[in-house]
């Protein structure tokens, strides 16, 4: 039996940090749409599948809505004003559009995946991948991650006092501190390229996009730029030139 995936590609207006930032061009195309191509191309949001998957925009910002239909992407609404504020979290927004769609069409996904259009990089097969691993494992939740380099593992990272001394980070004596890198667990960071995560969890006492049950889906660091600043962007920019010698999307 097919899962019900809903996709919800979250873009508000008025970004400070990159002005139309949603819209505007990276390598010929509005950053929103290749978040909108990549996860039409990834078959879970496909109608055609058994009409198992949706794939909708939440936005308060109507040229943004516009762009994303242009590239195939259902804006069944604009977003109410005051989920569109500069420090709105994801919770209000995602259950604002799960109660939405449930109310207004009928619709209840298995689970709800949040894709942010500041992670270009992200490609097709780590949509599916994604959604094919926490089905498998029947976790609440699944995050993105990615290695955290070594030479910036919490084991090497130091807190100081208002008298200069120092601590390591995680509480480790210093004189236990481990001093070879190959020593060092593997630590990863949320990468925010994917977040996928059954809806009951919105709706809880305490709601959360995690549970009590949350499964890692590691992707490469060249996939995982999240943009947020004009730097990062022309990283991003250099970074998907690259990679697009091997893969065909831009």
């Amino acid at each position: 039996m097919s899962k019900r995936i809903l996709g919800v590609i979250t873009a508000r207006g008025g970004s400070k940090g990159i002005p139309g930032k949603n819209i505007k061009l990276f390598l010929g195309k509005p950053l929103i749409a290749h978040t909108v191509e990549v996860a039409l191309t990834s078959g879970v949001f496909d109608p055609a599948v058994g009409g198992a998957g949706r794939l909708i925009l939440s936005t308060d910002d109507e040229k943004i809505a516009e762009v994303a239909r242009k590239y195939g992407c259902v804006v069944p609404f604009l977003r109410p004003a005051e989920f569109a504020a500069d420090n709105t979290p994801h919770i209000p927004v995602m259950q604002h559009a799960v109660s939405w769609l449930r109310e207004k069409e009928g619709y209840e996904p298995d689970y709800v995946m949040i894709l942010q259009p500041t992670s270009p990089l992200r490609q097709a097969f780590h949509i599916k991948e994604a959604v094919e691993l926490i089905v498998k494992e029947g976790a609440d939740s699944l995050v993105s991650v990615s290695l955290v380099p070594k030479h910036f593992h919490p084991d090497w990272q130091f807190v100081k006092d208002d008298r200069q001394r120092i601590k390591i980070f995680t509480g480790t004596p210093l004189r236990n501190i481990v001093t070879r890198r190959q020593n060092l667990p593997d630590t990863f960071y949320k990468n925010g390229a994917i977040f996928l995560f059954k809806p009951e969890l919105l709706f809880k006492k305490e709601p959360s996009i995690y549970g009590e049950d949350t499964i890692a889906y590691p992707m490469e660091e060249k996939y995982s730029i999240n943009i947020d600043t004009p730097d990062e962007w022309r990283i991003a920019e250099e970074i998907a030139i690259k990679i697009c010698k091997n893969l065909r999307r831009l």
